[in-house]
């Protein structure tokens, strides 16, 4: 168990549980909704659909009297009735939220910059105002081209602090594995320093220095794109863009703003990777002489949730796209590092307590080298993770069948 007031936060360890499966689609195209949001209403318990729309939710057996609220951006909300839900197939259809240009264009402001510093500058209204707890599930994927070849997984705890205070979040690991396919990997193990706080430090309202400090926001120039809906709420869509003048790489994306609150509720941008020398030097920290490593894609995602009139932190994502040239090779390696979290419970640290120095995770950490294998077929538990993609599940199965066969071979040869 974890130390503190950290009770394997999500359900208490004896209660039973029931596990729902399914899938959130368009109700018109029948696409899978990617990141649609659901959570038990007058809970903290949620979960996020994966990249092929799939979900997976552990619901408390003595919640089943409750009601599941499933949304997603620029669509109407749904609420079905748990007793409803089946343990395996779930198919649940989302309609598009058809916004009326008469209702955006009421009281609307006129300068879209003034409306982003403000959205900021009130953080300490419109966000956690207490330290909270968190249960997060946490995975890094690497691929080489789009074949998978390396996965590692984890619960964590976040300590989060309010969004007022400048006190950094601390991050404290509670469980993880990890299959990795070495073979595959070249002679080069690409390894993503940071783990959960590559995804963390995407909450721009806890840390806006990385994107829109001080100095940095005039650098950048905002306009007003089209508007949407999300959980009945109206919406803004504020584009950025750096500046011409600007030769540093910064970030150019979408902002969407609650008109009635001020609050940003996700942002959808990628890194201005033009320049890729002075791209890779804010990635590559270490490489051999004889190869060069070329950002091509550099991609962030970040969502909020809402609860009780507050906005906090609940699923972020982040996608590293690299070329590897070889001095001495003919073809290049193409590979893509993604690493997600989604919050999935929560409740207030009201004593404020932090973890020991010693459990903290270092900022420095890599994932893939503190994780301990797939080896326990329970190892999650009562725990909501995001469900592994088909594409996942079936990389791991051929690894795992590969290390197997290697360690034979090892034990074979030996004398």
């Amino acid at each position: 168990m974890i130390m503190g007031t950290s009770k394997a936060l999500g359900f208490q360890e004896q209660e039973n549980f029931t596990q729902y499966k399914g899938e959130v689609t368009d109700a018109s195209s029948n696409k899978p909704l990617v990141f649609a949001t659901l959570s038990v209403e007058g809970t903290n318990i949620s979960t996020i659909t994966n990249t092929e729309g799939g979900f997976l939710l552990k619901i408390p057996n003595s919640m089943t009297d409750g009601t599941l609220l499933v949304s997603f951006l620029g669509y109407k909300s749904k609420n079905i009735p748990i007793a409803q839900l089946k343990p395996n197939r779930n198919k649940i259809s989302l309609v598009v939220s058809v916004t009326e240009l008469t209702e955006v264009n009421i009281n609307a402001p006129k300068d879209a910059a003034a409306l982003v510093k403000e959205t900021l500058a009130r953080k300490g209204d419109n966000y956690f105002d207490d330290p909270t707890l968190m249960t997060a599930f946490y995975r890094e994927t690497i691929k080489k081209r789009k074949r998978n070849v390396s996965l590692s997984e984890a619960v964590v705890n976040i300590y989060k602090s309010p969004y007022s205070s400048l006190r950094r979040d601390a991050v404290e690991l509670y469980k993880a594995r990890k299959s990795t396919d070495y073979s595959k990997l070249d002679t080069v193990a690409l390894k993503l320093q940071g783990g959960p706080f590559n995804t963390l430090y995407v909450d721009i309202m806890k840390y806006p220095e990385y994107i829109f400090s001080d100095g940095l926001i005039e650098d950048y120039r905002f306009t007003f794109s089209r508007s949407t809906r999300i959980n009945d709420k109206l919406i803004y869509v504020i584009k950025f863009n750096q500046l011409e003048t600007i030769s540093e790489p910064l970030y150019q994306g979408e902002l969407f703003i609650d008109v009635d609150q001020k609050t940003l509720t996700s942002a959808i941008y990628t890194l201005n990777i033009t320049d890729k020398v002075k791209a890779a030097k804010l990635f590559v920290r270490r490489k051999p002489a004889k190869v060069d490593v070329w950002p091509t894609e550099v991609a962030y995602r970040v969502d909020y949730r809402e609860k009780g009139g507050k906005w906090y932190y609940g699923y972020s994502n982040v996608l590293l796209e690299f070329k590897v040239d070889w001095d001495d090779k003919l073809f290049n390696s193409v590979y893509s590092m993604t690493a997600e979290m989604a919050v999935t419970d929560w409740e207030k640290n009201l004593t404020g307590q932090l973890p020991k120095s010693r459990d903290r995770i270092k900022k420095s950490i890599i994932l893939s080298d503190e994780a301990i294998g797939f080896s326990d077929p329970d190892f999650w538990g009562e725990y909501n993770i995001i469900e592994p993609e088909k594409s996942i599940e079936s990389a791991i199965r051929k690894i795992q069948r590969q290390l197997r066969r290697a360690r034979s071979k090892e034990g074979n040869s030996a004398p």
